[in-house]
């Protein structure tokens, strides 16, 4: 079998690390890929966005399956030209694609499905949206506010504004100083909900679902959530905010409602769904839907499938996810992410990492890193190990498993310890709401004794 997964970070890495391990043995290319990925798979030359060529790739080298890391490639329509091709590929069409590409259609959909959500208004001019900020009053609490870029911003495109003066700036950067290109033609002010985030993650063949495990990311740059948003600083699974019964409201309220909404409207939902969910004191409210595997949630929650991703896939194009039941270890899993000095803003790159060699070596047994930002430096022969190279804002990946919370945690941070190069930064608090809620559990039954 013949599989290319499509893009370059670690989540891409995570996805061909897993796919390495079916029982059909598959020959795996990845496009672009990264300096790890390159020594898991057969790199190849196109970019996630050029449709065309990858396309004309598959063709020719008889891919029998591809996975779309990005979102971009899916904005694209790259799931309708290879079906075009008939070309088995794992992901919603260039229409579904939109409940990502466009925060304003997601915002619709919801409303038009019943799905609970943020209280939301949608503006084309700066000058309705400023007009809409200086009302004397906005949603249940006039400040936070939440301001968002319709389009696609990498993770970034989100601004929670606690006065007048910030949302007036937000507005700006966005629509008149452009500052995400195309992407803030369009935004959304919405209310700003309170709890506790999670992602949860489902595969549908369009009229059925089956769940993947619960996970939860952390966005801000530095500990304690202070910071610009990132495209993620790191992630952890299973969230214990998500519990047995959460879990089926969240699928009874928002995964069901629009899975099924979209069937009777003719749309077959294929793929993975990532519901972002904020868990309010009312239950929980979609903060926004993905269309793709999230990042760096994926690198949390695979290395807890036992479940043969290539089975995952082909039931999700094959209408069969009703009859697959996935499989999972029953441990902990922690995902640090580790960037370049700057990261979400200017940083540098071509620094020499260190260390991978003798985390892995001398890490716990679960221990992985899955590459994101790297590039490999020329050898000297084929003897010299290879040398990474820092070639982005999020350049690794460290993931562990754990009997708990808390041994996960101790030995994925035992792991970053060895790593080092120039700038280097990470957060040192991921998995913290999973362990104050554990220590809280834990102190509630101690006093009920």
């Amino acid at each position: 079998m013949k599989i290319l997964v499509i893009g370059s970070g670690g989540r891409e890495h995570a996805l061909v690390w897993k796919l390495k391990q079916s029982k059909s043995s598959p020959k795996i290319y990845c496009a672009p890929g990264n300096g790890g990925i390159a020594q898991d798979a057969h790199i190849v030359s196109i970019k996630p966005d050029d449709v065309k060529g990858l396309c004309e790739f598959a063709l020719k080298e008889k891919i029998d399956l591809t996975l779309v890391g990005p979102e971009l490639s899916l904005a694209h329509g790259i799931v309708d030209k290879f079906m075009q091709k008939g070309l088995n590929i794992f992901g919603p069409t260039k229409e579904l694609a939109l409940l990502e590409s466009s925060k304003a259609h997601a915002k619709e959909a919801m409303q038009r499905f019943a799905i609970p959500t943020a209280g939301f208004e949608i503006f084309e001019t700066a000058d309705k949206a400023l007009d809409f900020i200086n009302r004397p009053r906005l949603f249940p609490a006039p400040y936070p506010i939440v301001i968002k870029a319709d389009g696609l911003a990498a993770g970034k495109g989100v601004v929670i504004c606690v006065n007048r003066r910030q949302a007036q700036c937000a507005i700006e950067d966005m629509m008149v100083r452009k500052i995400f290109g195309k992407a803030g033609e369009k935004i959304i002010i919405e209310e700003c909900l309170e709890g506790e985030e999670a992602s949860v993650l489902v595969a549908s063949d369009g009229m059925n679902v089956v769940g993947l495990a619960s996970s939860q990311d952390h966005k801000r740059v530095f500990d304690a959530d202070k910071g610009p948003n990132t495209g993620g600083m790191g992630a952890y699974s299973p969230a214990p905010v998500v519990t047995a019964a959460m879990h089926e409201r969240i699928m009874a309220e928002i995964i069901t409602p629009l899975i099924d909404g979209l069937a009777k409207e003719n749309k077959f939902y294929k793929g993975i769904l990532y519901a972002g969910v904020m868990v309010t004191k009312e239950g929980p409210k979609v903060l926004e839907f993905n269309v793709r595997f999230g990042d760096p949630e994926t690198q949390a929650i695979l290395p807890r499938l036992k479940t043969d991703l290539v089975d995952l896939c082909f039931a999700s194009i094959e209408d069969s996810i009703d009859e697959l039941r996935l499989e999972w270890k029953e441990k902990s899993s922690v995902c640090v992410v580790v960037a370049s000095g700057g990261y979400p803003g200017e940083y540098k790159s071509g620094f020499e990492i260190s260390g991978i060699d003798n985390c892995i070596r001398e890490g716990s047994p679960d221990t992985y890193i899955f590459h994101a930002g790297t590039k490999t430096s020329p050898v000297t022969s084929h003897q010299s190990p290879v040398k990474y190279i820092t070639d982005g804002g999020r350049v690794l990946n460290v993931v562990s498993l754990g009997d708990t919370i808390r041994q996960a945690i101790d030995n994925v941070y035992k792991a970053v310890g060895k790593i080092k190069f120039e700038g280097m930064h990470y957060r040192k608090d991921i998995g913290h709401r999973a362990l104050e809620r554990h220590l809280e559990n834990t102190y509630k039954g101690a006093r009920a004794d």
